[in-house]
């Protein structure tokens, strides 16, 4: 068995670059949502005529599509990520922008028949509808409520009541319906994540930013190694992670 020093001296440089979590094949699952969105993004793309993905983190999903739309766009905000999607985005014709994830969006008025989002950071609702033509479509998967709450609070202890109602997907309805769309989809999933090693922890932390926000192997050492002991005589930590799928449509 690899030492706990060895586990987090890996985990701890390897590079996070782009949203592709292969490095953890073997060290993590993730039970997967039952709408399949990669799938059901790609069945829309290909009848749109112009889309636009926003936070496209590296680009993976959007690169996955069999058949783009003549006219795609995506947009990013971490550089190291604006450079990795232009790699692998621009030979496919997708024209990629740096942009802040805050309003407004650099783009025209009814701009596009086609917006997708697959984890956005936060969805800026009054923008989507506004570059969204009469008749277009928002689709998207997010993040959900108290998604991975069991390994966030391991490290930071309980969190405040409300932080268990933000991302609520009836919120994002709300929100949506108010600027105008009609959600025409709102589904929820539960699903069961699975840490099989203290590396793998420590990858996802460095990658996932948001969820432990701070994070550093030297900050949370004695956290790291009381939890690696834990899972070596208990077996795998186990959370859960949420997820909804929306789908809005502009009236026509």
């Amino acid at each position: 068995m690899r030492t706990f020093e060895d586990l987090i001296a890996e985990a701890d440089t390897v590079s996070v670059d782009g949203w592709d979590f292969s490095w953890l094949d073997g060290r993590a699952t993730e039970e997967r949502p039952p709408w399949g969105y990669a799938r059901a993004m790609g069945e829309r793309l290909g009848r749109a005529t112009a889309a636009l993905d926003i936070q496209t983190g590296g680009g993976e999903v959007l690169a996955s599509v069999p058949k783009l739309p003549p006219l795609t766009v995506a947009t990013e905000s971490w550089p190291p990520n604006v450079a990795r999607a232009t790699a692998l985005l621009h030979p496919l014709g997708v024209a990629v922008v740096g942009d802040h994830d805050e309003p407004p969006l650099p783009f025209a008025d009814a701009a596009f028949d086609l917006v997708v989002s697959r984890h956005p950071v936060r969805a800026w609702w009054t923008e989507i509808a506004r570059v969204l033509r009469p008749g277009g479509t928002y689709f998207s998967q997010e993040v959900g409520p108290a998604s991975v709450f069991e390994l966030v609070e391991y490290f930071l202890g309980p969190l405040p009541s409300d932080s268990y109602t933000a991302r609520d997907p009836e919120l994002a309805r709300v929100a949506a319906e108010a600027v105008g769309l009609d959600v025409v989809d709102l589904r929820t999933a539960a699903l069961r994540t699975e840490f099989h090693d203290i590396g793998a922890v420590v990858y996802f932390l460095r990658k996932v930013i948001w969820m432990v926000p701070g994070f550093t192997v030297e900050r949370y050492r004695d956290r790291l190694a009381a939890l690696h002991r834990r899972i070596e005589t208990e077996g795998p930590f186990v959370a859960t992670t949420t997820r909804f799928l929306i789908e809005a449509v502009k009236p026509g």
